[in-house]
């Protein structure tokens, strides 16, 4: 028998400093430790509420780095029609709603291999969005995702233009 597929075997993150996944973005940032000690393992900054344009990226983004996504477990009240199931990269991934708040989205690769993103508004300032962010994938914090929102700021929409 072949050696398994390499992205299907889980990796655990790399030990580097935070590092942006798209870089120019911010769209996503993982906290770089084997350890995975804090409270989240990274976070997400999406654009919009629009589940459908923003959860494909997002999950392209974390197998890239994971390894293949099975599942996503997000709050059905922050999010227009979310979906039961996605096919992204020619690969099913099951949407599950759970009452995490909009604050959090929950990640699973494999069968357990489960991470907890904070999820920054989409209408946060980026200095806001990056202090939270920054927060967010400290290997040490212990500060729930709504509480870093509230703290750096980004749980509140920028002053109207």
């Amino acid at each position: 028998m072949a050696d398994s597929d390499p992205l299907s075997t889980p990796r655990p993150l790399p030990d580097a400093t935070h590092h942006s996944v798209r870089p120019g973005t911010a769209l996503l940032r993982l906290e770089t430790t084997h350890a995975r000690e804090g409270i989240l393992d990274g976070a997400w900054w999406p654009r919009s509420r629009d589940i459908g344009a923003e959860l494909p990226s997002l999950i392209s983004a974390l197998t890239e780095y994971l390894g293949p996504v099975t599942r996503v477990g997000l709050d059905a009240g922050a999010w227009a029609e979310l979906p039961t199931r996605l096919t992204v990269d020619d690969r099913v991934v099951h949407v599950d709603s759970f009452p995490v708040g909009d604050d959090t989205v929950l990640i699973t690769r494999g069968d357990r291999d489960h991470f907890a993103l904070l999820v920054v508004p989409p209408d946060t300032t980026p200095d806001a969005a990056r202090a939270a962010m920054a927060r967010a994938v400290r290997a040490d914090n212990v500060t729930q995702a709504g509480q870093i929102l509230i703290e750096t700021g980004a749980d509140t929409a920028p002053p109207p233009t």
